[in-house]
């Protein structure tokens, strides 16, 4: 089915530069998007033809009311549409402006487990977000909770995290309490200062308006009027998730990142983040939501990295269950011997 569409005012600013987003409704929706003099033409089946259609329709709507989408947030919004049959342009858009925070920068998703996190985090009371790194879970939970506090829908937000190293021994620090535990937090101060004015953050942390801890400092509380974020939350023992989770007071909720690929526990099995996934699936109020390398708004690059070590632990499994089951493992790599040679353990043969 082919249709043409009027080129109307300011219809270009859709198709972004070099025309990238024109070719991303294109991949994604199979169609043929054609420019002509006055007109552009679609071709593809009916139901994508029509989902173009309503793309440019709902360009035009926000823009006659005076809402200003710009390229970035634009793109991101077309990737979440074309990969959800069920969202509009105009819904992420009028969403989006929902969750505005104070600088008026809208909180978007870039991917559908994003937009279903979004909608989670709106919808329950407690929410865990589980999944590598760079997928935007610590920076939305953030984000939301700025807009809430903006909104006045809560009185203040309390970010916390575990303090524990990165497989590496710091050793004694200087300095008070809090600039002992500082360097631990630091990816919630960089999260809330690129998305409030700097000015403002300094006046909320005075004000303890926004509160930055460490998880053992939340023994005892009963967090009531707030958003509450525990972030890296794969290195909490059992005992720190139970008692975080139990922190709750009215009118409060509560967002739980981590990622169970990098635990940095002595011992990993204790992990309280995949100790609470088996205890509190189900439980009526709580949602999880899963990420995957799909998700990662990082640079390109970092996908396929998470990609590649996903592969490497599934070979590593696989050969293991074949040495319990008695099946002769494979001869190792090139590289795996040159690596058994530097540790002393392997000749290499020339």
């Amino acid at each position: 089915m082919k249709k043409n569409v009027e080129l109307r005012p300011n219809l270009e600013t859709l198709f972004g530069t070099r025309d990238e987003n024109l070719h991303l409704l294109e991949d994604g929706l199979n169609v043929v998007v054609e420019l002509k003099p006055n007109s552009v033409e679609i071709d593809g089946s009916a139901d994508d033809v029509a989902r173009v259609e309503q793309v440019f329709n709902d360009f035009d709507y926000l823009r006659a009311h005076g809402q200003q989408v710009f390229n970035g947030e634009l793109t991101s919004m077309l990737r979440v549409l074309v990969s959800d049959p069920a969202v509009t342009l105009r819904q992420l858009a009028e969403t989006g402006r929902q969750r505005s925070v104070g600088n008026k920068r809208q909180v978007q998703p870039k991917s559908v487990n994003q937009r279903q996190y979004l909608e989670a985090i709106e919808q329950s009371d407690m929410v865990f977000g589980i999944g590598p790194a760079g997928t935007g879970k610590t920076y939305l939970a953030v984000a939301m909770a700025i807009s809430a506090l903006v909104s006045k829908k809560v009185a203040r937000i309390v970010l916390a995290r575990p303090a524990v190293e990165a497989g590496e021994r710091l050793g004694f620090l200087p300095g008070t309490l809090q600039e002992k535990v500082d360097p631990y937090l630091r990816p919630l101060y960089d999260a809330l200062y690129d998305l409030l004015e700097p000015e403002k953050v300094d006046r909320y942390l005075e004000k303890n308006v926004i509160e930055i801890a460490p998880i053992a400092f939340m023994r005892g509380r009963t967090l009531n009027d707030s958003f509450v974020i525990l972030d890296e939350a794969q290195n909490t023992t059992s005992e720190q998730m139970k008692m975080f989770v139990t922190r709750l007071g009215f009118n409060s909720k509560a967002v739980i990142t981590g990622d169970i690929t990098q635990i940095d526990l002595p011992n990993a099995s204790r992990s309280g983040l995949i100790e609470a996934m088996n205890v509190l699936q189900g439980v009526e109020g709580i949602r999880f939501q899963m990420f995957t390398e799909v998700d990662v708004v990082r640079h390109h690059l970092v996908q396929r990295i998470i990609r590649a070590y996903e592969d490497f632990r599934s070979r590593d499994d696989r050969q293991l269950n074949l040495q319990l089951e008695g099946e002769p493992a494979r001869p190792p790599s090139g590289l795996e011997t040159i690596a058994e040679a530097a540790k002393g353990n392997t000749p290499v043969q020339q």
